[in-house]
C-alpha cells in the first residue's frame, strides 16, 4: 500500500481519543477497527457512554484504562488537553445532535477532530464549527468514508483528466430497506435515534445516507451544486423524519443530476451507486461491488476496470493493500481516510505541508452537505420549490 510507505515515513502512533462508540454501538466499532487497519493510532481514552459507569464498563471491554474513561466529554477534552501524554486527535461518533458540541470542546483545546457526518444537525451550527476550525488550527476530518475507495479515486481521477468529456448529468442513489416497518416503535437502538429528529436533525434518510450520495457525486464530478428541488416523504405512519427523497440537482456550469435516498424500499441493504456522463464518455459503479469501475467512452465498448487490475491507475494504487481479485471494501475505505487524516496530522506537527496527493474530506465538505440537508428540508416544505444552496 503506497501511502503506508514511498515518500510518507512511518511516526510513531498518533494518541486517539473517541466520543461515543460503547457498548452495543455499529459505527464506534467501525472506526476503531479503520483507525486500526494501518497501525497510525493508538486509542488511549474516551467518553464513551453517556454516563461515567457506562463509558468505564466500553473501555475496558477494548482495554482502555480506567483513569481515562471519562464521564463527559467536556471534561475529557480538558483533562486530555492538560497531560503530556494527552490524545493528539478525538473521533467524535455520537448521534448528530451532539457532533457540534463534541467537535468545539477538543477544537478549542486545538485537538484534532475526525467526526462522522453529517457534520452537525443545523447550518447555523455547521457555519459555527467551520469559524471555530480555521481560527483553532485544528485539523477537522469528516468520514464520508466511500470516497476512499480506491476506484473511487480513480473515478474522480478520470474525470480531471477530462476523459469522460464536460459533464453533463449526474445521478447517485443510496437505497436501503431497514427502515420499511417502524422499527423504531419496537427500542431499536439504532432506529430509534436515527428517525428522532432532536438527535438526528431535520433531514432522515437526506441526511443519514443521502449526504453519502451527494458527497460522492460532488467529490467524483468535481462540480459545484448551484441549486435543487426535494421531494422528501415519511411513508411509515407516526415517522418524523424522512424515509425517502426525490432531488433535482442544477449544478454550476450547467450540468445536471438526480439523487434517490430511501429507507424503505425492499430487498436493497446498502445499494450506494453513481452515475456520471459526459461528452465524451461515462462512468459507473456500486458500492455493494467496489472494486469494479464500469468505463464507457463514447461510440466504444463498456471497459471494466478492476481495483488493482489491468487499467488501474497510479491514483487507486496509492490506496490499495492487496492484489487485484482480492476483495478490498467499507472497512479499508474507511481506514484510508484514517491513515490520509494520520498523514496531514502529522505534517501539521513538523510544521510541514500536506502532501498534495493526501485526500479526505473537510470541513468544508461538511458545511456542503448541512447545507444541501436543509435545502432539502425548505425546498419539499415549499411544496418542491427550487432552492439555491
Amino acid at each position: 500500500m503506497t501511502i503506508e510507505g514511498g515518500d510518507h515515513v512511518r511516526k510513531p502512533r498518533l494518541r486517539l481519543g473517541m466520543v461515543g462508540g460503547g457498548r452495543d454501538a455499529f459505527i464506534g466499532g467501525v472506526h476503531r477497527i479503520a483507525a486500526r487497519i494501518d497501525d497510525h493510532y493508538e486509542l488511549v481514552a474516551g467518553a464513551f457512554s453517556s454516563t461515567a459507569e457506562k463509558s468505564k464498563a466500553s473501555a475496558g471491554d477494548i482495554g482502555i484504562h480506567a483513569d481515562r474513561a471519562y464521564g463527559t466529554y467536556a471534561e475529557m477534552a480538558v483533562a486530555e488537553a492538560a497531560r503530556d501524554d494527552g490524545i493528539e486527535v478525538v473521533s467524535v461518533v455520537t448521534p448528530n445532535h451532539l457532533h457540534f458540541p463534541v467537535a468545539k470542546a477538543f477544537l478549542e483545546q486545538g485537538i484534532h477532530v475526525i467526526c462522522d457526518k453529517p457534520m452537525t444537525s443545523t447550518l447555523d451550527d455547521a457555519e459555527a464549527l467551520k469559524a471555530l476550525c480555521d481560527k483553532s488550527g485544528a485539523l477537522f476530518v469528516l468520514t464520508h468514508n466511500y470516497t476512499g475507495y480506491p476506484v473511487i479515486r480513480q473515478a474522480r481521477a478520470m474525470v480531471a483528466n477530462g476523459d469522460l468529456g464536460d459533464i453533463r448529468l449526474v445521478q447517485a442513489e443510496y437505497v436501503q430497506d431497514w427502515l420499511t416497518d417502524d422499527l423504531e416503535s419496537t427500542g431499536q437502538k439504532q432506529a430509534s435515534w436515527r428517525t428522532d429528529p432532536e438527535l438526528t436533525g431535520a433531514g432522515g434518510a437526506i441526511g443519514d445516507i443521502g449526504t453519502h450520495a451527494y458527497n460522492l457525486a460532488c467529490f467524483i464530478s468535481g462540480l459545484t451544486l448551484d441549486s435543487l428541488c426535494a421531494d422528501l416523504d415519511s411513508f411509515v405512519a407516526g415517522r418524523r423524519v424522512d424515509d425517502n427523497a426525490h432531488v433535482m440537482l442544477r449544478f454550476a456550469g450547467g450540468a445536471k443530476g438526480l439523487l434517490w435516498a430511501s429507507q424503505v424500499a425492499p430487498g436493497n441493504e446498502n445499494a450506494l451507486a453513481l452515475r456520471i456522463y459526459g461528452t465524451q464518455g461515462g462512468l459507473e459503479w456500486k458500492q455493494e461491488d467496489p472494486n469494479y469501475l464500469w468505463f464507457t467512452p463514447l461510440g466504444e465498448p463498456k471497459r471494466l476496470i478492476t481495483r488493482a487490475g489491468s487499467g488501474s491507475d497510479e491514483t487507486a494504487a496509492r490506496v490499495s493493500r492487496i492484489p487485484p481479485g482480492h476483495p478490498e471494501g467499507y472497512l479499508e475505505g474507511f481506514a484510508n481516510i484514517y491513515t490520509e487524516a494520520a498523514i496531514a496530522i502529522n505534517a501539521r506537527k513538523d510544521s510541514e505541508p500536506v502532501p498534495s496527493d493526501v485526500q479526505f474530506p473537510t470541513i468544508d465538505d461538511g458545511v456542503a452537505g448541512v447545507r444541501f440537508i436543509a435545502g432539502c428540508v425548505e425546498s419539499s416544505a415549499a411544496g418542491g420549490t427550487w432552492v439555491t444552496v
